[in-house]
């Protein structure tokens, strides 16, 4: 999925959280977004996923229709995108009364799948899950940091969906499971050719899974760099003043 961004805005209070005038995310494009706190990461996922108003500006998402053809929609005024896009910021993403298997079914049935089809999506994500989610007969509630992230994770890519948005999601995972993540993200863009949106504090893991990366500070892209072989890891090493 192709996002176009113009001119969009976001304030809070007096502060500039979003000033992007021009920016595009390609079809296909695996998109690292890097910065300190306060950059505005964040908050710009929270717009693209039209769950926080801009102040001025667009979003726009090129879908294509079952026709085959293709049509430029602003999320703010259409819901078609949602069917196409998987996501996951934080755990009130989770509904957390539910078990993990209510869950999961509950987002494959609005996505329209049975409750096989569910079973059988979610049991490619086994090893990830690690044993440590499916079949604990409590509640999501009840999870650690990490299995919740894992959960809502998985959620997010029940639906094969063409636009994946996850915000930090290598927070609260071990070692292990941050690689295993790594081979999943890597695998789905290179099977489906989906664009996917990433956030993290982690550069290595950022650099590693993304074929591009945009450095926000104060709420604006201030670089926008190709990573061909882990090629930006230097300059996002010499921004963070990073020292062997």
């Amino acid at each position: 999925m192709r996002i176009r961004i113009s001119d969009l805005k976001k304030m809070f209070g007096d502060k500039t959280a979003v000033d992007i005038p021009d920016f595009i995310v390609n079809d296909g494009d695996v998109l690292g977004l890097v910065g300190n706190n306060g950059a505005g990461k964040t908050t710009l996922f929270r717009l693209l996923l039209d769950l926080i108003k801009a102040d001025g500006g667009n979003i726009f998402m090129r879908l294509r229709r079952q026709d085959g053809n293709e049509e430029e929609i602003d999320p703010a005024k259409s819901e078609d995108w949602k069917v196409s896009t998987g996501a996951y910021i934080d755990e009130g993403f989770l509904i957390d009364f539910l078990t993990p298997e209510e869950y999961f079914q509950f987002i494959g049935k609005v996505n329209g799948l049975s409750l096989q089809d569910t079973a059988d999506r979610i049991s490619s994500f086994e090893h990830f899950m690690n044993g440590e989610i499916l079949g604990q007969k409590k509640l999501i509630r009840n999870f650690s940091a990490g299995n919740k992230q894992k959960i809502g994770i998985v959620s997010a890519l029940i639906n094969r969906p063409r636009l994946l948005i996850l915000d930090e999601p290598f927070n609260f995972l071990d070692p292990t499971s941050q690689n295993v993540l790594k081979h999943i993200l890597e695998d789905y863009n290179s099977q489906t050719g989906a664009t996917i949106l990433i956030s993290s504090h982690n550069l290595t893991h950022t650099v590693d899974v993304s074929s591009r990366i945009a450095l926000l500070e104060n709420g604006k892209i201030i670089k926008d760099l190709q990573n061909v072989d882990n090629s930006a890891e230097k300059e996002l090493e010499d921004y963070f003043n990073i020292s062997e």
